[in-house]
């Protein structure tokens, strides 16, 4: 009984200490002005919606007038695609973090070509920093690409068919890509579930993402109960180095990780429109001035299934 006492004691001491951290950071920190919006475009996802990706695409230029991208290289995929929305963003003057290595937006995670799949470890490790070489000897002259970003939450063992996590094999590209390249480099990290450590110390520039209704198959759904100022100071206690949310939610978390496979108007109960505002409400309170939205795709996706307001909502960002 004594002990629970002051386990429960404990416990208050360290709620008083986060909420008064909290409350002393919202008063004395120096917020943004304003927060610069990008978003992460899928091609893959994209056709998962039954999307045109490369209409879906240029509209997401012109019609929403997005700035700042991030495009995925995937492995099992060839390099047109890439070709084509590089092209496109250089005519506009997008700036974009292109992302490199086997893990990378869009599930399931690790993008892996069949062949490469039954490979031991240390040869497929050894064919994703060949895949790194070609990526990045191809596109270091594209003047659009702002940063290169190596692997997706690659220390993020509990999400994704993936090999398991493999530090030294993280620093090992990072440092393959550093001596390919004078671009910066974006290392990223789950901003609820990762420690950030490796990611940050690796990078120029760390990304966390931020996610704040996530579905789990034991409990189902539930939100993190996360401060927003926690994860600049986070931040700031980790390493301080220049901190942006790399993946900000804007669409619903499907329970089958499929939303193609989810009822259109369950989806819009998991992740309505006002959870799109409050996210980004959420988001303006954590200090940050930079964040990607997760979900652009499915923003064209819901006009096309009698729900244009997620998008409509959207273009006031932009």
């Amino acid at each position: 009984m004594r002990i629970l006492l002051k386990v429960g004691l404990l416990f208050v001491f360290l709620l008083i200490i986060v909420l008064a951290g909290s409350f002393l950071f919202e008063k004395t920190y120096s917020f943004p002005k304003s927060i610069k919006y990008g978003v992460t475009f899928s091609p893959k996802f994209a056709s998962e919606l039954n999307l045109d990706w490369k209409e879906t695409y240029i509209k997401v230029l012109d019609d929403l007038k997005v700035k700042n991208l991030r495009i995925p290289t995937y492995w099992d995929d060839d390099l047109s695609k890439v070709d084509f929305m590089l092209a496109e963003a250089e005519k506009r003057q997008v700036k974009v973090i292109l992302t490199l290595g086997m893990r990378q937006p869009r599930w399931p995670e690790c993008h892996i070509p069949s062949w490469a799949k039954s490979l031991p470890i240390k040869d497929k490790q050894q064919k994703v920093l060949e895949y790194i070489v070609t990526v990045v000897q191809k596109y270091d002259d594209d003047s659009s690409i702002e940063y290169w970003q190596v692997e997706n939450e690659p220390l993020l063992g509990v999400f994704g068919q993936c090999d398991k996590i493999d530090e030294k094999f993280l620093t090992s590209e990072v440092e393959l890509v550093r001596s390919l390249s004078k671009k910066k480099i974006i290392v990223t990290d789950s901003g609820e579930l990762g420690f950030w450590v490796t990611p940050m110390r690796l990078s120029d520039t760390f990304g966390t993402t931020l996610y704040r209704k996530v579905y789990n198959q034991f409990i189902g759904y539930t939100s993190y109960p996360i401060l927003p100022y926690l994860y600049n100071i986070k931040s700031k206690l980790v390493g301080g180095k220049n901190t942006i949310i790399i993946e900000l939610q804007a669409e619903p978390w499907s329970p089958d990780n499929s939303l193609a496979l989810t009822d259109v108007e369950k989806q819009t109960e998991i992740f309505s429109v006002n959870d799109f505002k409050d996210n980004i409400e959420y988001a303006k309170k954590t200090g940050f001035d930079t964040a990607y939205l997760w979900g652009v795709e499915w923003w064209y996706f819901m006009p096309k299934n009698g729900h244009p307001e997620y998008l409509e909502y959207a273009k006031t960002l932009f």
